[in-house]
């Protein structure tokens, strides 16, 4: 099977190198073409030029993609994806809105199925393929790319139909963001009231409100500046918007998200767009000096 990837961000590139490592013929494409050329230089996979030779030399495209805008960039157009003949399936795994999944599906060529699969877990599951996929499919559409799915990913759970992929990831990103702003505040509490933030978070690792995610990233509340960024703020705020949309069109309130989302915006007005979002605490902490309400 010839697999083509488009993405190569920080979660696209460890996946690409685990599908290349499980022995697939990959092809990729990058907008900033170097990452793209550091990938072939690793793993001797071919290089495509635009979307569209990517897709013309595979059977299934798996896209890695930041946003709605990102993949509409990469699917329309003379060198998009859907310009392309000879593809079976395209598989978008980035975090997208529902409404654009099924937009792609209405758009894409006739003989083309379009899978929204989704992927919570960050950089370091991605590099070890520890990645939960969330599939807008039913078993048996996902049965064909089981192996595309193994080769980077602990398991793949279908949800039955198109969007649902999308709806389930936006969820589980409202709670990821929602926690992470949580343990912001209850860690800038602890400080004020003189306890240190190494002996908070031993004390919140092994509470019954410890989750993965803080563990992973607990060297990044610690000490943020001393670590890669592997999720942005901007990237967080985005997520929140589209799950608010979402929200809105369902007829859900959504306030504590909605709260999420404000504060998100603040900081990334505040400078901190392009930084971890476990930056959230250093914003809080001079949210509480600001002596904000």
């Amino acid at each position: 099977m010839r697999i083509g990837f488009a993405g190569l961000g920080r979660m696209g590139v460890p996946m690409a190198h685990n599908l290349a490592r499980a022995g697939f013929a990959l092809s990729v494409w990058n907008r900033t073409q170097n990452k793209a050329q550091a990938l072939v230089e690793q793993t001797g996979c071919s290089l495509a030029a635009t979307p569209r030779a990517l897709a013309e030399a595979s059977d299934v495209i798996v896209t890695m993609l930041a946003d709605d805008l990102s993949s509409q960039a990469v699917h329309f157009g003379t060198d998009g994806i859907f310009a392309a003949d000879g593809m079976r399936t395209v598989i978008e795994m980035g975090t997208m809105s529902p409404d654009h999944i099924k937009a792609l599906a209405q758009s894409a060529p006739p003989e083309v199925t379009i899978i929204d699969a989704p992927v919570s877990g960050a950089t370091q599951a991605a590099a070890g393929a520890q990645l939960l996929v969330m599939a807008g499919c039913t078993q048996e559409s996902a049965m064909p790319h089981m192996p595309i799915f193994d080769a980077m990913s602990k398991q793949t759970i279908c949800l039955g139909s198109l969007g649902a992929g999308a709806v389930m990831k936006l969820s589980i990103n409202a709670l990821i963001h929602g926690l992470n702003q949580t343990v912001s505040e209850a860690l800038t509490l602890v400080e004020a009231a003189g306890i240190s933030t190494k002996t908070a978070f031993d004390v919140i690792e092994s509470s019954a409100a410890a989750a993965p995610m803080l563990k992973y990233r607990r060297p990044l509340y610690l000490d943020e500046a001393a670590h890669e960024v592997t999720f942005t703020v901007a990237l967080a705020r985005k997520d929140m918007q589209v799950t608010a949309d979402l929200a809105d069109q369902l007829g859900v309130a959504l306030p504590q998200g909605r709260e999420t989302l404000a504060l998100l915006r603040s900081a990334e007005a505040s400078g901190y767009g392009s930084r971890d979002m476990a930056s959230m605490l250093n914003y809080m902490r001079k949210y509480m000096r600001k002596g904000a309400t």
